[in-house]
């Protein structure tokens, strides 16, 4: 580990943890996405606009280190990080991934209520149309590799289109659509059958927003379902619409070191 160059300390009024070593420091963003409130890079925006205070002092500099003894709130309620929760969702139709919209009648937290005490959050979003596969957690790290382009999550979709997909269109996808915020390309497409040519299976490592809605309106269909059939080599094999389960070690595993299937 990198050690700090000697510098001159400032006296300071102690507080819960002090005279801990380095290694005891973790950072405010670490700190809040293990307390299962979102992922690092919300953290940071939250952080930013305000809404986190240290003991008892709001803070906005996101790149701040606290101590486990501090204490961190978020809107007046302490945050204390628990142990870590994995949990798959196969997310039906009417539910906003989203954990901080008042506005929502039903978030996928309403589904995975029962599934632990510990505060998860989803790893990326599905719209609230969408269906299919969801993973819930509050490890901050795991979450932000799985968003994060560079960690290679390959997400697969199920789309039932309003007309049949052309050949030509097919390879435009592979090659790639530009869209407002970008050109995105997917890794492969195919038809899931042969005598349907309104279904296709599309798997894209893009982590940008309704992206495969997006490039199918681009190119002049509209998306009737749209079903997420695999995340990061996670299925919905033997998993009920609305259902949930915990994930296995062995899963856990293949996801820390990146290993997807």
């Amino acid at each position: 580990m990198e050690k700090r160059p000697a510098q001159p300390r400032k006296k300071r009024t102690a507080r819960p943890g002090a005279g801990k070593t380095e290694p005891d420091l973790i950072r405010l963003n670490k700190y809040i996405a293990d307390s299962g409130v979102c992922a690092r890079r919300e953290a940071d925006e939250l952080i930013r606009q305000g809404y986190i205070t240290v003991n008892g002092k709001k803070v906005t500099d996101m790149g701040i280190k606290v101590l486990p003894g501090d204490r961190v709130e978020y809107r007046g309620k302490r945050l204390t990080p628990g142990k870590k929760v994995y949990v798959l969702l196969n997310k039906p139709k009417g539910y906003v991934t989203t954990v901080r919209d008042p506005h929502a009648e039903s978030t996928v937290l309403d589904l995975v209520r029962d599934a632990t005490r510990e505060r998860i959050y989803p790893v990326g979003r599905l719209d609230k149309a969408t269906t299919g596969v969801l993973l819930l957690t509050n490890d901050g790290d795991l979450a932000g590799k799985l968003t994060h382009p560079s960690y290679g999550a390959g997400k697969v979709y199920h789309v039932f289109l309003d007309k049949e997909v052309t050949r030509h269109d097919m390879e435009k996808i592979i090659e790639g659509v530009t869209l407002d915020d970008g050109t995105v390309s997917a890794d492969a497409i195919s038809w899931p059958d042969p005598a349907d040519h309104t279904q296709v299976g599309v798997e894209i490592h893009s982590g940008q927003n309704r992206v495969v809605r997006r490039i199918f309106e681009k190119l002049g269909y509209r998306v009737r379902k749209l079903d997420r059939v695999s995340f990061a080599g996670l299925t919905k094999k033997n998993l009920q619409r609305g259902h949930w389960r915990l994930l296995t070690q062995k899963e856990i595993s293949m996801l820390k070191r990146g290993i997807f299937k």
